[in-house]
């Protein structure tokens, strides 16, 4: 199917999606502030700069949008069908960078969690925080 906007009109649309405070992010954030939580934001000194960083467990939270990053398998994340050797290469490369990121965190001895984008929809948001909730507790 043919974009329905013009190139320019594309380029703009896409250059207005934002990379911090999401709404996925801010549902995480409202939710551990109100558990007790405190927390720090984008921290740039560890890689990949974390959206949320709770220093007191060295655990480092990643929301990441579905699309942005491949989810796999998952109906938000489809790769477009025009313009494939611009997109291919550029979420290949997320992928790519969201895994290094992540390995040097845990060699660090962070604990990483990553949060997507499709769990924090209506339908699994409840499981999905009470998921977090363990995984932090754990530590």
């Amino acid at each position: 199917m043919a974009d329905i906007h013009s190139k320019a009109v594309r380029s703009y649309n896409m250059s207005k999606i934002k990379n911090k405070n999401t709404k996925p992010e801010l549902i995480v954030r409202q939710f551990l502030h109100g558990m007790g939580f405190r927390y720090r934001l984008h921290v740039k000194n560890l890689p990949g700069q974390p959206d949320i960083v709770l220093a007191k467990y060295k655990t480092a939270i990643f929301i990441h949008g579905c699309f942005w990053h491949s989810h796999k398998d998952c109906k938000f994340a489809a790769t477009p069908k025009s313009n494939v050797e611009y997109w291919e290469p550029k979420l290949n490369n997320n992928i790519l960078r969201d895994l290094t990121n992540t390995r040097t965190l845990k060699k660090n001895g962070w604990n990483v969690i990553i949060i997507w984008e499709c769990e924090l929809k209506t339908v699994k948001l409840e499981k999905t925080l009470k998921k977090l909730l363990r995984f932090i507790h754990k530590y």
